[in-house]
């Protein structure tokens, strides 16, 4: 008689780090994708740092992990606790996932990949030429924004809450400047949930159905910044679709083999 010994299967071990992430709906999406394609050695989980200073004592809990996603406020933070950087990550100097191979940390940027898609799905590569973009925000999720305009060579204006060298500062909107940028990338949490009465401090009564509102922001579907630009007959679209994307292009990154 045979004995058969069952030998456990191996969980693979993902995750989401920042801070809050109770609103992030990337376990959720991990979760679904697992159990849909049933990928039952698969496990995500949601770990909100308090500090970027705890990711070594969660790397040291769980050394099962072999990737993790990043959202803020730590895309630039994690940096200095990788061992490499994506040519597109060094670039920009931020960092959306991290690939976990034998105690080898790769920095990767996937928001460049969705954004990039969900861009050109919602305006024509032929439109996007033809107008100017301000990006409101100055974040990891901005540079990856500011990275993907320059690839495509769309001029961009960067707003933030102080003008400096680079950017202009929200009350230096003038009529002229926002009639002049027919894209409006909002890279800002502001409206994100729970503070879904926020939005960016922009001159919104001179929108009009010939600009393009852009918001990262996936939750809620419809922040009060595409609300206003919707009743002001803009073209509108939120950040699902990047989210989507984005979060399939990690799930690449951590599926190839990088030889670590």
């Amino acid at each position: 008689m045979t004995n058969h010994v069952s030998i456990p299967t191996k969980i693979r071990r993902f995750g989401l780090i920042g801070f809050p992430i109770s609103q992030s709906f990337s376990p959720g999406y991990f979760s679904d994708k697992f159990e849909k394609e049933g990928l039952k050695n698969c496990r995500y989980d949601a770990f909100p740092l308090l500090s970027i200073d705890l990711l070594p004592k969660l790397l040291n809990d769980i050394p099962a992990l072999e990737g993790l996603n990043v959202t803020s406020p730590y895309k630039s933070q994690v940096i200095p606790y990788l061992h490499e950087l994506s040519e597109e990550a060094a670039e920009i100097g931020a960092v959306n996932v991290i690939k976990i191979e034998n105690g080898h940390m790769t920095g990767y940027n996937s928001d460049v990949y969705g954004f990039e898609k969900s861009l050109l799905d919602f305006l024509p590569y032929s439109r996007l030429l033809e107008i100017n973009a301000l990006v409101l925000g100055t974040g990891g999720a901005s540079k990856a924004t500011q990275f993907v305009l320059k690839k495509l060579g769309i001029q961009f204006q960067v707003v933030s809450r102080q003008s400096s060298l680079t950017t202009i500062a929200y009350e230096n909107i003038s009529p002229a400047i926002f009639y002049a940028h027919k894209l409006i990338i909002n890279a800002t949490p502001l409206g994100m949930a729970p503070n879904i009465n926020d939005c960016p401090p922009i001159p919104y009564e001179l929108a009009g159905p010939n600009h393009y509102f852009f918001d990262l922001i996936y939750n809620p579907p419809k922040t009060l910044f595409l609300s206003k630009a919707e009743s002001a007959g803009c073209h509108i679209q939120n950040g699902l679709p990047m989210l989507y994307l984005q979060a399939e292009r990690a799930w690449e990154i951590w599926n190839q083999k990088t030889g670590y």
